[in-house]
C-alpha cells in the first residue's frame, strides 16, 4: 500500500506517490457528468486531481466560482479524504477583476490598512504594454492581459485567489507560466515572498496545513532553495513521417532543477509531472492548405496536444497512452505522467456517437470515462490507465536512463588498466532513430547519445513504439571513423550495422557499450 499521509510538510516518497496517481481533470468543478467522473476516480485509485478548478476568463461572478469549487472539493473528499485537488492561478487577468472587492485579510497580510476598494486591472498589468502582454477586448471578462508580479496589486490578486482556493479545500495550486508574469521581478525575489505568504496561509487554513505549488517550468532555484514543491511540463514531440497517418514520438526536453525543496529535503532533480497540454485546439485554420510535411511541423499535426490525442482512433489513443507512460518511465526517472482525465478541446471538438441515444453529437471536452448513459460522450481509456498503473515502475527499475538527463558523464575519464582516455560522446544510431525522435542514421545525434555509467560502459534506453526489426551501430566520438555493433571490431563508414527485433509495440530497448572490449549488447523489455 502506498503512503499518502502528510501534514504541514510532505516527504519526497509521499509526494511521488501522489504524482504517480495524478490526472489532469481540467474544470472538473463544472462537469456535467460528475457522478460518473467520481466513479472513475474511485475505480482507478486517482489521488491527485490536477486543474480541477481555475479560470482563464472571468465568465461568472467570483463568489459563484468559488462556491462551485468548494462543492466539488466536498464531494471529492467525501469519497476519498486523501485526494489532493489542484486549482489554477493562470497568467491572465481581466477587467472583471474590478468587480471583486479586496478582502480585509489581503490588506493586512500585505502590511496595509484595509480599504473599501476593488481590484484595479491597470495596476496589475505590465507598464508600457510590451507586445503580447496585453489583450484588449470589448467585453470585461476577456479584456486584460498578463499580470506583472513585480507590482503589488498583481501579487495581491494572486494571494487572494490562492487563499480562497485553500479555504475551499484545495491543497495544490498550478501557477501557470511563471516565467511570463515574473519578467519584471528580477531574480523572482518578490515572487518568492508571495509564495511564502501563500504557504503561511495554508499552514494555518489548509486541510492538512500545506499547499503544493507548481508551474510550467523546469524549476527556479534561488541560492540553493527551490521556488516550487515539484515542477510541471508539457510533452515535446517530433512527427514520425516514416509511417502513414499522423503519428508522432516524444523527445526529452531539459531536466527538472534540483536543490532544497520547500519541504526540507534535497535532490539533484525534483519530481515533476508531464501532461498533454492545451492551447486552443486547432493550431491551423485550414489543414488542407498544407502538405503533409508542412502540417507535421505545426504543433501536433495541426492541433494542440490534447486535441491531437482526442482525434485519434480508440486504438491509437490506447496505444499512445501506453507509449507515453512507458516513455516517461524510461526517459525521465523523476517524471510522472499526469493522465488526461478531462481536458477542453477548444476549437477542435470531436464528433461522436452518444452512448445514451446513439445519435451523433459534438464533444468539446476529452473525457477518459467509458461511454455510458452516465457519460454519453466518453472516450474510454479507463481500462488502459488501470493496466498501466498496475505495471507500476517495473520499466523504471529495469531500464531507466540516469536521473540527471543533461549529464552524460565521461568527462576526463581514463581506463585504469591501459590509461587511454574514454570518449565523452558516444552515440547509438541507425534506422530506429526516427522512432525515438532523432534523424535516421545520425551518428552525431544528441537525442541518442549514450550515458557513461562507469567501468568503461555506456548505456541508453529508448522506447520503440512499433514492433519490427531495426538496425543500429555505436559511434564513438560521434563520428563514423570507428563504429561498433557486434563482433568487437571497429568499422569505418555507415554500412556496418547490427539488427534487433521488438515483438511488441511500446517495448523498451537498452543499448550497452563497453569501450575497452568494444562489446555491444541490446536488451529488450516488453
Amino acid at each position: 500500500m502506498m503512503d499518502y499521509q502528510f501534514d504541514g510538510r510532505i516527504s519526497k516518497e509521499v509526494l511521488e506517490n501522489y504524482l504517480s496517481r495524478a490526472v489532469t481533470a481540467a474544470g472538473l468543478y463544472e462537469s456535467e457528468t460528475l457522478s460518473d467522473d467520481l466513479r472513475v476516480v474511485r475505480e482507478l485509485g486517482v489521488k491527485f486531481l490536477g486543474r480541477a478548478s481555475g479560470i482563464w476568463y472571468m465568465t461568472e461572478d467570483d463568489d459563484v466560482h468559488f462556491a462551485k469549487s468548494r462543492e466539488l472539493a466536498e464531494k471529492v473528499h467525501e469519497a476519498d479524504p486523501e485526494i489532493i485537488l489542484q486549482a489554477c492561478i493562470f497568467e491572465c487577468v481581466t477587467q472583471r477583476m474590478e468587480s471583486v472587492k479586496i478582502p480585509e485579510f489581503v490588506f493586512r497580510d500585505f502590511g496595509m490598512e484595509p480599504k473599501d476598494r476593488y481590484f484595479c486591472l491597470a495596476d496589475t498589468l505590465f507598464p508600457g504594454e510590451p507586445a503580447g502582454f496585453v489583450s484588449r477586448r470589448e467585453v470585461p471578462e476577456k479584456n486584460g492581459g498578463i499580470p506583472d508580479l513585480n507590482r503589488q496589486e498583481a501579487r495581491m490578486w494572486f494571494y487572494y485567489r490562492a487563499a480562497r482556493y485553500i479555504d475551499c479545500g484545495y491543497e495544490a495550486l498550478h501557477m501557470g507560466q511563471v516565467h511570463l508574469y515574473t519578467a519584471n521581478d528580477r531574480g523572482m525575489v518578490k515572487t518568492q515572498e508571495l509564495f511564502e505568504m501563500i504557504r503561511r496561509y495554508a499552514a494555518v487554513h489548509g486541510r492538512r496545513h500545506k499547499v503544493l505549488l507548481d508551474a510550467h517550468t523546469h524549476g527556479v532555484n534561488r541560492r540553493g532553495k527551490l521556488l516550487f514543491d515539484y515542477h510541471a511540463m508539457p510533452f515535446t514531440r517530433v512527427p514520425l513521417l516514416e509511417r502513414e497517418g499522423t503519428d508522432l514520438v516524444l523527445v526529452r526536453e531539459g531536466y527538472s532543477e534540483g536543490g532544497l525543496n520547500p519541504n526540507g529535503w534535497s535532490a539533484q532533480a525534483m519530481p515533476y509531472l508531464m501532461e498533454y497540454d492545451n492551447w486552443g485546439g486547432l493550431a491551423v485554420d485550414d489543414p488542407a492548405r498544407y502538405s503533409r510535411e508542412e502540417l507535421a511541423l505545426k504543433d501536433w499535426w495541426g492541433y494542440d496536444q490534447i486535441a491531437w490525442f482526442a482525434h485519434q482512433s480508440f486504438e491509437k489513443r490506447n496505444h499512445f497512452l501506453e507509449y507515453t507512460y512507458r516513455w516517461l518511465e524510461v526517459n525521465n526517472v523523476c517524471g510522472f505522467f499526469e493522465i488526461p482525465f478531462r481536458r477542453m478541446l477548444g476549437d477542435a471538438p470531436v464528433a461522436m456517437e452518444r452512448g445514451d441515444s446513439g445519435a451523433k453529437d459534438i464533444q468539446t471536452f476529452y473525457q477518459i470515462n467509458k461511454k455510458s448513459s452516465s457519460c454519453p460522450m466518453g472516450f474510454g481509456q479507463e481500462d488502459t490507465v488501470k493496466r498501466l498503473w498496475q505495471e507500476g515502475h517495473r520499466l523504471r527499475e529495469l531500464a531507466a536512463n540516469p536521473e540527471l538527463q543533461i549529464a552524460y558523464g565521461a568527462e576526463a575519464v581514463y581506463d585504469p588498466e591501459t590509461g587511454i582516455k574514454l570518449p565523452e560522446k558516444v552515440v547509438v544510431y541507425g534506422s530506429f532513430q526516427p522512432y525515438v525522435g532523432a534523424v535516421k542514421n545520425d551518428s552525431n545525434s544528441e537525442v541518442t547519445r549514450m550515458y557513461y555509467i562507469g567501468n568503461n560502459t555506456y548505456t541508453l534506453s529508448v522506447v520503440i513504439p512499433y514492433a519490427g526489426t531495426y538496425d543500429f551501430a555505436v559511434s564513438t566520438y560521434g563520428t563514423l571513423s570507428a563504429t561498433y555493433c557486434g563482433d568487437g571490431y571497429p568499422r569505418s563508414g555507415s554500412s556496418n550495422k547490427g539488427t534487433f527485433t521488438v515483438e511488441k509495440d511500446n517495448a523498451a530497448v537498452r543499448f550497452r557499450f563497453d569501450f575497452t572490449d568494444c562489446a555491444v549488447e541490446v536488451e529488450i523489455f516488453e
